[in-house]
C-alpha cells in the first residue's frame, strides 16, 4: 500500500510550519561556541519558500539525500575529484548552518556545517551564474589575498589551473559546474580570528543545482578547518544538533578543547583512501533487547575498498547496506506487531497510520552502544496519523558498502571529534 501525496495536507514537522517561536536570530556566537541553525531555519535565508504536505516533503528530503549518497560515495571509491567541497550536494539536503565572518572589517556569511569535506568556499561578489543574497566582496577586504600557482596551498588542491600567477579551478559535478579561485582572507568564528585563512572564491557557476551558501569543511584534509587551526583549536571540536521538532532549531559548535568529559568513545578510524571521513567501527545492531543478524562483511571497515561506517553531518537519515538495513527493518516491523499493517513513503518502506510502541535501536560500537530515543528512530506527520522508521538501505546505483550514521539519528546528541586521539565521544544532550 502507497500512500496517497495529494489528499494529505500534514505538514513536514520540520518544515517552518505555523506558531512556531521566532528564534533570536541576532543572538551571538560566545568564546569558541558557534551557534548551529537548521536550514529550515526562521534565522536562514535558505528556508523553503512555502510550506509543503508532509508527504511531498519526506519524498524531497529522500531525493535529495540520494543525491548526498552519491557525492559520498564518489569520495570514498574517488571516482570525482574535488577541489573544494561539493555543496551542490550538501546544500540540495536539508543541513546546518554557522554564522562566520571574513574579511577585515568582516563581512557576515552563513556557511554550511560539513564534516566530511575539507575546503572552505564561498560565493563572491561578480559571480556569475551564484544566486547568494550575501556574497562575500573581495573589493572590502583589506586582509584578502589572491594565491599563486606556486604556494604551497595550490599545490594540496587536486588539478589546480593557472589564470595568469593566480590559483584556481573547475569543478564539474552532476549537471553544475563550479570555476573558483583559491584566496586567503581573515576567517572569525565567535571570538576568534584566523589570519590567513585560505578557501575558494566562487566566480562562475553554472547548472539547475548550484548552491546559495557557502560550506565550512570539518574533514581531516590538509586544507580543513582542523588544519588551518591547529594550534588554535588542536584539531578538536563537537557540535549538537537541535531536533527537527525545536522551536528555535538551534544548537551549538564548540571548536577547541574545552569540552564536555562525561562522554562515551569510540576509535576513529583511518582510511588511506579518503582520509578526511570520520570513519568508526559499528559492530552491531540491536532492535529492542536483540542483536540482529548482521553479516559481518556487512559492517566491516576495509580500507581498500571503502567499506565501513561513517558519521555525517549532511545525510539526513541514516543509511545501512542492504543486509544490515534488512535486519534491522524486520525485527523493527515484528516488535511494532503484525497486526498493524505497512505501508510505504517513498524510500521509507517501513510507516504505519496510527499510533505504535517504537521498540528502541542501540548502534554497538567499538567501546561503546548509543542508544536512540524515539525521536531519533521514525518521522511522524504533525498530526501523528503517519509514521516512517527514519531509516533506508543504502542506494544500489551508489558505493553499496558504506554505511552512514546521519543528521537525524545525531540529533540532541552532543558529537565530539577528538582527532589527535583518534576518537569520537557521544553523550545525550538537549541542543534545542
Amino acid at each position: 500500500m502507497k500512500i496517497p501525496l495529494v489528499f494529505t495536507p500534514f505538514l513536514l514537522l520540520f518544515s517552518l510550519a505555523q506558531g512556531l517561536n521566532s528564534p533570536k536570530c541576532d543572538s551571538h556566537d560566545d568564546g569558541s561556541t558557534l551557534k548551529v541553525f537548521h536550514v529550515f531555519s526562521q534565522c536562514s535565508p535558505f528556508r523553503p519558500a512555502k510550506a509543503m504536505s508532509w508527504e511531498e516533503s519526506v519524498l524531497q528530503l529522500q531525493a535529495k539525500d540520494q543525491a548526498r549518497m552519491q557525492y559520498l560515495s564518489s569520495l570514498v571509491a574517488r571516482r570525482s575529484v574535488l577541489p573544494v567541497a561539493s555543496g551542490r550536494q550538501i546544500t540540495q539536503s536539508p543541513t546546518y548552518i554557522v554564522r562566520a565572518k571574513i574579511g577585515t572589517p568582516p563581512q557576515t556569511l552563513l556557511l554550511a556545517m560539513d564534516t566530511n569535506n575539507d575546503a572552505a568556499w564561498v560565493p563572491c561578489t561578480g559571480c556569475v551564474g551564484c544566486s547568494s543574497p550575501t556574497p562575500f566582496s573581495p573589493a572590502k577586504s583589506t586582509t584578502f589575498r589572491n594565491l599563486t600557482c606556486g604556494s604551497p596551498q595550490c599545490n594540496q588542491v587536486p588539478n589546480p589551473t593557472c589564470s595568469g600567477s593566480a590559483c584556481s579551478f573547475n569543478l564539474t559535478y552532476g549537471s553544475s559546474t563550479v570555476a573558483a579561485n583559491l584566496v586567503r582572507d581573515t576567517l572569525t568564528l565567535a571570538a576568534d580570528r584566523v589570519p590567513g585563512y585560505t578557501f575558494g572564491c566562487i566566480q562562475k557557476a553554472t547548472g539547475s543545482s548550484v548552491p546559495q551558501q557557502g560550506l565550512l569543511g570539518l574533514g581531516r584534509g590538509p586544507l580543513s578547518l582542523l588544519a588551518q587551526t591547529q594550534n588554535l583549536y588542536k584539531s578538536t571540536f563537537s557540535y549538537c544538533l537541535p531536533s527537527f521538532k525545536a522551536l528555535n532549531f538551534t544548537g551549538s559548535l564548540r571548536l577547541g578543547l574545552a569540552q564536555p568529559t562525561r562522554l562515551k568513545f569510540t576509535p576513529l578510524l583511518k582510511n588511506p583512501r579518503r582520509s578526511s571521513l570520520y570513519y568508526v567501527n559499528l559492530v552491531a545492531i540491536k532492535v529492542g533487547r536483540k542483536i540482529v543478524d548482521i553479516p559481518p562483511a556487512a559492517l566491516a571497515f576495509n580500507p581498500a575498498t571503502g567499506a565501513g561506517t561513517i558519521f555525517d553531518s549532511g545525510t539526513v537519515f541514516t543509511r545501512l547496506v542492504e543486509p544490515a538495513y534488512t535486519a534491522v527493518r524486520n525485527e523493527f516491523r515484528r516488535r511494532v506487531g503484525r497486526r498493524v499493517p505497512v505501508t510505504t513513503l517513498g524510500g521509507f518502506d517501513t510507516c504505519y497510520t496510527g499510533s505504535i510502541v517504537v521498540p528502541p535501536i542501540t548502534f554497538m560500537f567499538s567501546g561503546m552502544n548509543v542508544t536512540l530515543p524515539t525521536d531519533n528512530i521514525v518521522i511522524h506527520s504533525t498530526a501523528g496519523s503517519i509514521t516512517c522508521l527514519a531509516m533506508a538501505v543504502t542506494p544500489n546505483n551508489v558505493n553499496s558498502v558504506l554505511n552512514v550514521i546521519a543528521n537525524m539519528q545525531q540529533q540532541n546528541h552532543r558529537v565530539l571529534y577528538d582527532v589527535p586521539n583518534s576518537r569520537l565521544g557521544i553523550a545525550r544532550e538537549l541542543c534545542s
